[in-house]
Order: C-alpha cells, then sequence, then structure tokens
C-alpha cells in the first residue's frame, strides 16, 4: 500500500502553530516570524511533508518568464553568458527573473520560489541542480536547462562545451611545447566542468608517460588560484606549465608568475585558461580553450523552449577551440611529442597577437 503523505495539519501541531502559519511558511513574500518559521521548517523535515505545489502551479497561466540561476558575476565568462542569455531570450518575447547565488554551495532557488514568481522554467548557469530541486521540478512539470554545467536528472537537459575535449587539447598542446612539469588548477570539487576538464588533461598526459601534474583546486577563485599560484611557483621544483580551469584564475596566476617570480609567459612558464573571455586578448593576451558563449546561450534558449513545447531533456555539447597568444610557448622542432607537427599546424592557423 502507498504510505499516505503527511498533512498541512499534522505539521501544524508538530510546530504549535496554527494550518494558515504553515501555509505562509510556504507563500512567498507572507509574513511569519524567523523562530516561527525555524520551527516549522524542522516539523516538516521531520514528517516527511513537502507543500502540494503541482496543485498550486497547475491553476497558474504562462508567465512568458524564464528564471535565470546564476553565480559569480565577477567573472566575465559568466556575466557575459548572462548577457546572451537575456538577449536571445528577449529576442523570443520572453522576460526573465533573476536568481543570484554565491556560489556551488549556496542553495539553489527552491521550487516554491520558482512557483511564487510564475518563471516558465529555469536556466541554472555554472551551478549545478541539487536533487531536492531536479525532483520537484520534475514533479510539477517545471523545465530545467543547466549551462555549463552537466547533469543525470530526469527531465533536465543541459548545454556544456566540449570541456573533456578542450582539457585533451591542452594536455597535447603543452606537451607539444616540450613542458614536462605541470600543474592543473580546477574550480569547486564535484564541479563537472572542472572535473572534465581535468579528467581530458590527465588522461592525455597519463597515456603519453608524462609526470602526473600537480593539482589543487582554485574554487573559480582568482584570490584563491594566486594563493595556490605562489604554492606552487615557489616550490622547489616548480611547474613549467598550468593549466586553469578557466580565463578568470588563470589571469590572477599570470599576475603572481609575472609580478611575484619574474617568470617570463611564454618562454620559462606556459598558462592556459579555459572560455576565452573578452580580457584574455588583452595585455600579453592568454592561451586558452574557448567556449563560444554565443552558442551556448542560443543551445540553452532553444532547449528550454523546446521542453516549455513539451520536448525531452537532451545534453548538448557545443565545441570549443584552442586560441594560442603569448602567455604559452609554441611547439618547436626541439619537442618529443608524437603528435607534435599536427599540433603546430593547428596552432598556427589558430594563432592570435602573434
Amino acid at each position: 500500500m502507498p504510505v499516505r503523505a503527511p498533512s498541512i495539519s499534522e505539521v501544524a501541531r508538530r510546530a504549535g502553530v496554527s494550518r494558515s502559519a504553515v501555509s505562509r511558511a510556504y507563500t512567498m513574500g507572507a509574513s511569519v516570524a524567523p523562530a516561527t518559521r525555524a520551527r516549522i521548517a524542522e516539523a516538516a523535515d521531520a514528517l516527511g511533508y513537502r507543500p502540494n505545489l503541482l496543485a498550486r502551479s497547475l491553476s497558474r497561466q504562462t508567465s512568458r518568464t524564464i528564471g535565470i540561476a546564476i553565480t559569480r558575476l565577477h567573472n566575465p565568462f559568466n556575466a557575459t553568458l548572462l548577457q546572451e542569455l537575456s538577449l536571445a531570450l528577449q529576442a523570443r518575447g520572453y522576460g526573465i527573473r533573476l536568481f543570484i547565488s554565491r556560489g556551488d554551495d549556496d542553495p539553489d532557488p527552491g521550487v516554491a520560489e520558482l512557483v511564487a514568481h510564475r518563471v516558465d522554467a529555469l536556466v541554472a548557469c555554472a551551478i549545478g541542480l541539487s536533487s531536492t530541486l531536479a525532483t520537484d521540478c520534475a514533479a510539477i512539470g517545471l523545465p530545467v536547462v543547466l549551462v555549463n554545467r552537466r547533469t543525470d536528472a530526469s527531465g533536465s537537459a543541459s548545454v556544456t562545451g566540449d570541456n573533456y575535449a578542450g582539457g585533451a587539447t591542452v594536455a597535447r598542446f603543452l606537451l607539444a611545447c616540450g613542458h614536462r612539469r605541470m600543474a592543473f588548477i580546477g574550480g569547486t570539487p564535484g564541479a563537472s566542468t572542472s572535473r572534465d576538464r581535468c579528467d581530458g588533461f590527465t588522461a592525455v598526459l597519463a597515456a603519453a608517460g608524462a609526470m602526473t601534474p600537480l593539482m589543487a583546486a582554485g574554487l573559480w577563485d582568482a584570490g584563491v588560484a594566486a594563493d595556490v599560484a605562489r604554492a606552487m611557483l615557489g616550490a622547489a621544483e616548480p611547474p613549467d606549465a598550468i593549466f586553469c580551469a578557466n580565463d578568470h584564475m588563470a589571469a590572477a596566476v599570470l599576475t603572481v608568475a609575472t609580478q611575484m617570480f619574474g617568470r617570463t609567459p611564454g618562454r620559462d612558464l606556459s598558462i592556459v585558461g579555459f572560455d576565452d573571455t573578452p580580457e584574455a586578448a588583452t595585455g600579453v593576451g592568454l592561451t586558452t580553450y574557448a567556449q563560444p558563449v554565443a552558442a551556448l546561450a542560443e543551445r540553452a534558449v532553444a532547449a528550454v523552449l523546446a521542453m516549455i513545447d513539451g520536448a525531452a531533456g537532451e545534453c548538448l555539447i557545443v565545441p570549443g577551440r584552442l586560441v594560442v597568444r603569448g602567455s604559452s610557448r609554441t611547439p618547436d622542432a626541439g619537442c618529443h611529442a608524437a603528435d607534435r607537427m599536427t599540433i603546430w599546424h593547428e596552432a598556427q592557423d589558430r594563432r592570435e597577437n602573434p
């Protein structure tokens, strides 16, 4: 026999409040004392109570508003992605409701909040999707598309760059440049983008019999990445190449290498990023694996609108490319990688700011 779901009355009795107080606690904008809200949440968790959001959602009409949850707008890539998504949705007659997260460990918007704001779908940018939110959105038929993250959640879709191939391309390029002591500075532990870039990078190095790279988490943060770079470059045997999981961290590493250690990028040290933000083309120029942000946004908008119309969610990958600039060496005749000439020609075809 199916287990009966706990009722709002049972939550009210356990918390020692009225039914209306419980209802207000699950209504966006309603006035509830913090202590009362905490008692209700504790009682609901103990009983396994979940508000009947499906019934509430069925009564609403289409709003032509898409929720966008995003984090780290100080990262130029995320800011550009938000702009491209907004413009693409605007061109199709949709408005947006913005939900700002502090990072991967910050709770994503709850489904009650999404329903209260009457969004037709959610686009989550550069943040993961909790199992609770995935389950709740699926239960009420709210489409969810992740951008720059992967998901295996049923009923959701994802649009990412080719992160594994990007990491593998960077590894082949650095091997062809003659590097042997490499390092990888990743994002937050568990983030699919960082994990996939790292996996592609380390797989190629292992297959080539190269030394296992130094590994550290930069948490997608320039300050943290700078601290990691100081420790790496100040070691007795510092790396001669550093691959960062995004340009935001790579720019910080480049500053530390040049200003604190007097290293010359492109000669005795190579620094490579990921994304190809506009800032990457400034100064000495950052070698990076480019993600086509406009294409990511267009595919994400197409996916979310298709899901609103009833299509199933898909996991889509948008190809990128290596952009070689002054922060790295280039392959030469003294290198020992088996695919040296192939990578050399690829790099020459795509080289910018010689």
